[in-house]
């Protein structure tokens, strides 16, 4: 017994016309004349009474349809639900990131995602720059977010977003309680940072030589939470990315020192696997936190 049958009999119960539920369904009104028939033939019933114009159906016709509609519909849902299951994303995503990067915006992009797609399992891992270009360039993450980042024979990248830096102290520090501050009031002063092998550093050294201003760091480290610990210790001031110290400033524990000359940003980007095909659920997370397709570059920068 065809599905087609079965809803060509629906149709002509309900239009009580051969023809018009043959033209509903695109075919001939012999065909659904005898699609009716084989229905009959194997209930054992009469289902149309013929004689009558227009059309009627029987006492077992009228039980049959109601039940069949009923019967349709519940597979028409059926249907419905797994197509959705199959749209479904699924799967794990891999992500590998800078430590400061998953601090401050891995949980909250995470639990956006997780809410969008349940069935994907974000998995994130803290990494130093060089080992999250590695894990991307192995395919070991789906994903790598880090800062300055840029495209090679490898890697593929895409520009997410520009990171204020804020100058950061302690409450007690003399800056904190100061309010607007020049850049050459750091001149000579002591310093936190991080080590002189990673990026942000050598770019705030940099920003800071433009402007006259000779940093004296006390203290280097290759983590932000070392830095964030030395800081509140009032052992030095530091430059850092505005959102990685959201939480200690809304506390009281550091204090954000006003310089409108500090227009230094650290850009953010996504890194990827030259080779290969990033999987739909790596693409539908990158695309959130893009907010839009993530697209290759065309060529090697």
């Amino acid at each position: 017994m065809h599905l087609r049958s079965l809803e060509l009999f629906c149709s002509v119960a309900q239009l009580r016309s051969f023809s018009r539920a043959a033209d509903a369904h695109a075919v001939t009104q012999s065909a659904a004349s005898q699609a009716v028939l084989q229905l009959e033939q194997n209930l054992g019933v009469r289902l149309v009474d013929r004689s009558k114009r227009p059309l009627r159906l029987t006492d077992a016709g009228t039980v049959y349809h109601t039940g069949l509609r009923k019967v349709l519909g519940d597979y028409r849902a059926l249907e419905q639900e797994v197509r959705y299951l199959a749209s479904r994303l699924q799967g794990i995503v891999r992500i590998a990131a800078i430590y400061s990067v998953g601090a401050s915006y891995m949980p909250e992009a995470t639990a956006a995602f997780q809410q969008l797609h349940p069935d994907v399992e974000v998995r994130i891992e803290p990494a130093s720059p060089t080992r999250v270009l590695e894990l991307a360039a192995s395919g070991e993450a789906d994903l790598g977010l880090m800062s300055y980042c840029k495209g090679t024979r490898s890697i593929r990248s895409a520009h997410w977003q520009k990171e204020p830096m804020c100058l950061i102290a302690a409450p007690e520090h003399p800056l904190a309680g100061k309010g607007e501050v020049d850049l050459t009031d750091l001149h000579n002063l002591a310093m936190i940072g991080f080590e002189t092998t990673l990026k942000v550093r050598r770019e705030i050294d940099l920003f800071l030589s433009r402007q006259d201003v000779r940093a004296r760091y006390c203290l280097e480290y290759d983590n932000l939470d070392s830095i964030i610990r030395a800081i509140q210790a009032n052992a030095g001031i530091g430059i850092l990315p505005e959102a990685s110290v959201r939480r200690e400033t809304a506390s009281g524990t550091l204090k954000v020192v006003p310089c409108s000359e500090l227009s230094l940003q650290r850009p953010l980007g996504i890194v990827w696997r030259r080779s290969g095909k990033v999987s739909l659920a790596a693409a539908e997370f990158a695309e959130m936190l893009l907010g839009k397709p993530l697209e290759p570059p065309k060529s090697v920068t």
